[in-house]
């Protein structure tokens, strides 16, 4: 931001130097950035102002800083005294539509006014940071902005039709001149100023050529407004308008910061132009908050600075840069933030950066070691490392691929009811979306492979432990420039190849059946890995009309649920094969099985609870029975029926294997299940096994429609 160094006088006793005001704006975290010799003895500064401060892109807000810094006096301008006459409602009418995108809106009106040249020391003050004098109606609006940092504007209100003004949201298409001569096409999300009949003015960004003040104007209204910054920013990124009014308003300015602004810059209008102001204020907006209270002990502002700060002197320097403070106890300051740093001072740890900002870096000593407290490793990170260490374990390769993919891919993977979260990255115009799932980049590493032949089908087992986005619909009665809500999970995304030749990318039925089961293995050893030995892994089928997107087989995909040694099971996610529509969108030859489970839910047990045993002093009996049972009866069906029993000694029950043929019948299978049985005082007889072994084939038959394969 350019400052003319005569201008920033006006408001300093005593005056400053040019190298006096680079040193202290400098130390105030406001760099200068090149100086330039003005006619007439004048320097231009290029003051670097960071975001968070936006009550320092003004002449009087650089001022109010070096007066701090110095010990100077800050003095402001003198409005004026201006008698108004007539009602401001009798001429001008005022709706706001959009009170969220307007946090306050106020108008003046002045008639009778001789709009011209303005006089020379306006002129020069203008002309001195680079600004072209226009009239003296719009160089005081221009004036101010620099002056107070508050943007305001004009209008000429005899070309205001109803003598109005509404701030509404745009019709879709409407059209807009604005103040540099070219016509906007307006969409529905921009906000605008109009009155009543067409739009006269992009709110916060640029002025309309309709309604621009010039030297036929007699009645001017005056309008000073603060906007939200979102919406400034949006609309005047898609229409390419950069201005100073803009460049504020996306910053922040609060509301509570006009009145001063706003008298100042009448009162000047009013001497200029030699009109009438008329009286009232028309204004509408949210109610002001409440003052911002913050606490700041000066014991805090010693651990933190490695310097003792007496409570006097913090009180001093806060008070210099109009935070008020007040003394609430032994160690206790109530600091009153003022409005203009409400935005970039909400808490102690703030106000402690502006004491040390104000007394000078340079008096707090630096030590020439670091000393450095070692914390041992947060659990989720030591929870990633040990996935890391089973998943490598079974052959698998971490993979980081990209957070952008092409709509076609994402789409695959796009839940329903959700949408694809669009971002503008010129970059990567052709994959513009932020991925839904992680599998779209694991599947496009697949297909690398694939083409570069870097392994034999069947050999690629790749995971990755990534962020994944979408956002919800916007409702039909949200308005137009509210953006949709966002959702972010973390995961853990898995794919191996479906196991078979190598030399072949055919797969057979058991192939893929072999695939899924090795699946299942990984997953329950991350479980267990995570949650401890003692919790169980649950799959059950999704059913084709609820895969949830279109990736997925509905043949052969189930939800994953981790069911913990104590408390609620929890689901944590999808596991089946690629559906044969998403091998062929990623071009893969060999088929796949994936996985994605949701972080937050696998590693919320970690590090788990060892539990001992001691070791068993007796010999087990194990019993295998095989039971023809139908097709679509599930391993955790048999299970669960085994567990219901009650069986006494039984140990475990574990699952053997699966067996399909001729022999067995159409529509059927055999499953062999595992039996084991354990005394804990002697060894057992098999006698004293044989009644629970038949009291489970028994409950098979009833319960399953089971037979027992001899």
């Amino acid at each position: 931001m350019d400052i003319s160094l005569k201008w920033l006088n006006a408001y300093l006793e005593p005056a400053v130097s040019a190298r006096e005001a680079d040193d202290l704006l400098t130390q105030a975290g406001l760099p200068i950035e090149e100086h330039t010799a003005l006619d007439g003895g004048d320097v231009l500064l290029d003051v670097e102002v960071t975001s968070n401060r936006p009550d320092c892109l003004s002449h009087i807000g650089c001022a109010r800083e070096v007066a701090a810094l110095s010990g100077r006096t800050l003095k402001y301008p003198e409005p004026g005294s201006v008698k108004p006459v007539g009602s401001v409602g009798d001429l001008l009418s005022l709706e706001n539509r959009e009170p969220e995108g307007r946090p306050l809106f106020t108008a003046r009106v002045i008639t009778g006014c001789s709009v011209g040249p303005s006089p020379a020391w306006l002129v020069e003050r203008l002309e001195s940071i680079g600004q072209r004098s226009i009239n003296n109606a719009v160089d005081v609006t221009n004036f101010i902005t620099h002056e107070f940092g508050n943007p305001c504007h004009v209008f000429d209100r005899a070309k205001l039709a109803g003598n109005a003004l509404v701030v509404r949201h745009a019709d879709d298409g409407e059209t807009l001149t604005t103040l540099d001569g070219k016509v906007r096409t307006l969409k529905a999300a921009d906000l605008v100023v109009a009155d009543a009949e067409r739009a006269q003015s992009l709110a916060g960004v640029m002025g309309g050529a309709d309604s621009e003040v010039s030297g036929s104007t007699t009645d001017i209204v005056f309008e000073m407004a603060t906007w939200d910054p979102v919406t400034v920013r949006t609309q005047a990124r898609r229409l390419a308008i950069n201005t100073d009014a803009g460049f504020r308003f996306q910053r922040g300015i609060d509301a509570r910061t006009i009145e001063d602004a706003a008298e100042r810059a009448v009162a000047l209008l009013v001497e200029l132009t030699g009109g009438t102001l008329a009286e009232g204020v028309l204004s509408e907006g949210k109610p002001f908050p409440e003052p911002q209270l913050v606490t700041l002990r000066p014991s805090r502002v010693e651990r933190i600075l490695g310097i003792t700060v007496p409570a006097g002197d913090i009180i001093a320097m806060l008070r210099a840069v109009e935070i008020g403070v007040e003394q609430a106890g032994e160690d206790e300051l109530t600091c009153e933030i003022p409005p203009h740093r409400s935005r970039d001072l909400p808490r102690e740890i703030d106000l402690i950066e502006e004491v040390a900002r104000i007394k000078g870096y340079d008096a707090i000593p630096s030590d020439g070691k670091l000393s450095v407290a070692v914390a041992p490793p947060q659990a989720d990170r030591l929870a990633v490392r040990e996935l890391g260490r089973v998943l490598t374990g079974f052959g698998f390769d971490e993979t980081v691929t990209f957070s952008f993919a092409s709509p076609k891919r994402a789409e695959q993977f796009l839940p329903a009811g959700m949408e694809l979260a669009a971002v503008d990255e010129a970059r990567r115009p052709e994959e513009p979306v932020l991925r839904p799932s992680a599998l779209t980049g694991l599947l496009a590493c697949r297909h690398a492979n694939q083409a570069a032949r870097s392994a034999a089908p069947g050999d690629v087992r790749l995971f990755e432990i990534s962020a994944c986005f979408g956002q919800m619909p916007r409702g039909t009665s949200s308005p137009a420039d509210v953006p949709p809500e966002s959702v972010e999970n973390r995961n853990l995304s898995l794919l191996m190849d479906v196991p078979g030749s190598a030399d072949s990318v055919k797969r057979k039925f058991n192939d893929r059946q072999a695939g899924l089961r090795a699946m299942r293995g990984v997953i329950d050893a991350a479980v267990r890995a995570m949650h401890g030995s003692e919790a169980a892994v649950e799959i059950e089928p999704v059913a084709a009309d609820k895969i949830p997107s279109p990736a997925w087989d509905p043949s052969a995909t189930g939800s994953v649920w981790v069911v913990p040694a104590a408390g609620e099971r929890v689901m944590l996610g999808l596991f089946g094969l690629v559906s044969a529509d998403a091998q062929k969108t990623f071009g893969l030859e060999t088929p796949v099985i994936a996985a994605e489970l949701n972080m937050d839910g696998l590693v919320s047990a970690y590090p788990p609870r060892s539990l001992a045993h001691p070791l068993p002093s007796f010999p087990h009996i194990d019993r295998d029975l095989s039971l023809i049972v139908a097709e679509g009866t599930r391993w955790s069906a048999i299970a669960s029926m085994v567990g219901g029993l009650g069986l006494d000694r039984l140990e475990a029950c574990s699952y053997v294997g699966v067996f399909r043929g001729e022999q067995i019948g159409g529509g059927k299978k055999s499953v062999t299940l595992r039996l084991r049985f354990r005394d804990g005082d002697r060894t057992l007889r098999h006698e004293e096994v044989d009644p629970q072994v038949e009291t489970v084939v028994l409950q098979a038959k009833n319960s399953l429609g089971a037979e027992v394969r001899a």
